[in-house]
């Protein structure tokens, strides 16, 4: 048996959900809109750089989520899907991952993006597992905390352990294990699979995945 794993924003997506949430919720008034769109900028610049602290980015995320009941929180998600999900999901992005489901792979999500904005583009891909930031509730209001570790850097791999653990498996459960990543920020978890894919990478995960010998593949960009 095999493992892939699957980075979502910029990866198996042609943009940033994350991103592209908190933009939504500017655009449907949410919050100060100057101010929330420059903070938006500065976390995904601070991201793209390697540098995002990321508990401050989940404060600022999260927090939207304690102010709405959870059925405007969900009407608004099916419009953010129809309006900027699905067409960021290109038929490549799609292919790659039957491919492996096909082949018989347990196949997971893994993103630091939180799962209420990750659970249903999960779903639209076919995928039942994921491992994704967890935002915190309480009788189903989400709270504006974390629960557990976030899914970020090292965090993925924690993240990962523990969910091969709950099913009695570890890496040496597979005679091979992928993950596919466009971000520096995935370096810890590329490093720790056997066979680590730079998928339309930035320029720091090009250079490594060029000096290490990685597999580069372009599933959105030309």
């Amino acid at each position: 048996m095999n493992l892939a794993l699957f980075d979502l924003d910029n990866t198996l997506l042609s943009c940033d959900s994350d991103f592209e949430w908190a933009q939504f919720l500017i655009d449907k008034g949410v919050g100060d809109p100057e101010t929330c769109a420059a903070k938006n900028e500065l976390f995904y610049a601070q991201y793209l750089a390697g540098t995002l602290n990321i508990h401050e980015f989940l404060d600022f995320q999260l927090h939207p989520l304690s102010r709405y009941p959870r059925a405007q929180l969900d009407a608004w998600h099916r419009e953010f899907m129809r309006a900027h999900i699905l067409p960021a999901i290109g038929d490549p992005a799609r292919a790659l991952v039957r491919r492996h489901r096909d082949g018989g792979d347990l196949c997971a999500l893994v993103t630091a993006t939180n799962s209420f904005v990750t659970g249903p583009i999960c779903l639209e891909f076919g995928m039942t597992s994921m491992i994704a930031t967890i935002p915190a509730q309480e009788n189903g209001q989400f709270t504006g905390q974390t629960r557990g570790t976030p899914s970020f850097r090292e965090g993925k791999i924690a993240r990962v352990e523990a969910w091969l653990e709950a099913m009695g498996l570890w890496w040496s459960s597979f005679e091979r294990t992928w993950f596919y990543s466009d971000s520096m920020n995935d370096l810890p978890l590329l490093a720790r699979v056997s066979d680590p894919v730079a998928v339309d990478p930035d320029d720091a995960l090009l250079a490594h995945a060029r000096d290490a010998g990685w597999t580069v593949l372009k599933l959105h960009w030309t």
